[in-house]
């Protein structure tokens, strides 16, 4: 019954480690996709803003593009009058004007052509914005469809766990595992740890001869006197319960 029990207290022990590596890979597996999200949420800003200038461009292209027009238009009707000017002051009003005119439409079609510039670059921007949303989500999506599977296969294994866990529990005395809990809640693991040679392995002090002699009978679990670890008499390399389903 004593090698049983200790045989339970270190499948225990191996359930524990491994339920913690999983608690925590699953605690941690979502923040893998933490940096791909925060990649995604600053392109959306960026589009949006580039969006915005383009839009902008584009308004301002139109209203360009009319009074282009209108200015072509007054310059028409300015040349039609000043053919029909009379006299010298009307006619150097008139092309005072249609220099007025001419050096304004000047202006705003060059200000057409940059602006057109300008948008060429804005559409550029847009299609190289693209083309880098389209490989982080390709990666977003590939990493969160391999994280479901293993955040699915771990939840699985800590369900199988948990149940084995609790069969180990039932061999252990109630009273031999509650020191166990108390001693994992407050060191370091291992809990349980083998005697080899009067050395205590959890903490590699010798323990007293009287204590490793009651050891070595196999009547009862003992605590290490040293660092208050369980401990069991181990001869040669003897390996007790793998962790099986």
């Amino acid at each position: 019954m004593y090698e049983k029990q200790i045989e339970q207290l270190i499948i225990l022990q191996q359930v524990d480690d491994e339920i913690l590596v999983l608690e925590d890979d699953i605690k941690k597996a979502p923040l893998e996709l933490s940096g791909l999200e925060v990649q995604m949420t600053e392109f959306a800003e960026r589009r949006l803003q580039i969006d915005e200038r383009i839009d902008l461009l584009k308004s301002q292209q139109k209203k360009l593009a009319v009074e282009i027009e209108d200015d072509a238009s007054r310059i028409k009707k300015s040349k039609n009058k000043l053919m029909l000017v009379s006299n010298t002051r009307e006619h150097q009003a008139m092309m005072r004007e249609m220099d007025s005119l001419e050096k304004l439409n000047r202006m705003r079609e060059e200000e057409q052509v940059a602006v057109t510039e300008e948008l060429a670059r804005q559409n550029e921007a847009t299609e190289s914005l693209t083309e880098e949303m389209s490989g982080v989500k390709g990666q977003y999506d590939t990493l969160k469809t391999t994280l479901d599977q293993r955040l699915d296969e771990a939840h699985k294994r800590l369900e199988a766990l948990v149940r084995k866990r609790k069969k180990a529990c039932k061999v252990v005395p109630p009273p031999i595992l509650g020191r166990y809990e108390f001693i994992r809640e407050r060191m370091e693991n291992p809990v349980i740890v083998p005697v080899t040679e009067g050395v205590c392995h959890g903490c590699h002090i010798m323990i007293p001869p009287q204590i490793f002699n009651d050891l070595q009978k196999g009547q009862q679990i003992l605590s290490c006197p040293n660092c208050q670890r369980l401990i069991h008499w181990q001869q040669g390399e003897v390996v007790y319960g793998e962790i099986t389903d």
